[in-house]
């Protein structure tokens, strides 16, 4: 699936919204631990994930704190700088070669100007993201390490497969030691 197949699912996309975006959208090929985006630089793109994964982490202490990971058919951006304008506090990093297909934030807001059915794939693309992020947050805090695990093995089964150890529990708020053991008794 491409970026014009995945916005045609959440909305009703005219021919001129599929042509348009797709001659403006931009393509990047990243390599494994290739930086998309250091904390403290102001993000310019939406990225649609064709092939690979991508994460997000936090720096806290010298530990890295994975906020989410992405992959096929996943957006993903630091969506606090993305909207707001403002620097990153999130560095965005690739886990594997990616390829990605990208839209700058002025490129997002003609097309809303252009094709305002487009509004409606930009706010569940909003929406999902947030769900993900108040789910991960409501888990850390009122879920056991086991009952974290079980639920994002449940709704990414992918992700437990591919993502390092390390990222998957930084993610979920547990320590490697507790990931392993938990994963021992699955």
């Amino acid at each position: 699936m491409n970026l014009i197949e995945r916005i045609s699912q959440l909305t009703g996309l005219s021919g001129e919204a599929a042509k348009y975006i797709s001659a403006h959208t931009e393509r990047f090929e990243f390599k494994k631990n290739e930086e998309v985006l250091r904390e403290g630089r102001v993000c310019n793109y939406l990225y649609f994930v064709n092939k690979g994964m991508m994460r997000s982490y936090y720096l806290i202490e010298n530990r890295e704190v994975t906020n989410w990971m992405a992959i096929e058919n996943d957006f993903g951006t630091s969506y606090y700088s993305f909207i707001s304008r403002v620097a990153s506090y999130e560095t965005l990093e690739c886990l594997e070669n990616t390829e990605v297909e990208a839209i700058s934030y002025q490129l997002l807001n003609k097309v809303y100007e252009l094709f305002p059915e487009t509004e409606k794939a930009g706010r569940l693309i909003l929406e999902d993201y947030y769900l993900r992020l108040e789910e991960r947050m409501l888990s850390i805090q009122f879920k056991s390490a086991k009952e974290r695990y079980t639920i994002f093995a449940k709704k990414r089964p992918e992700l437990i497969r591919r993502a390092p150890l390390g990222c998957i529990a930084s993610y979920l708020g547990i320590t490697q030691e507790t990931l392993s053991r938990i994963r021992a008794e699955h």
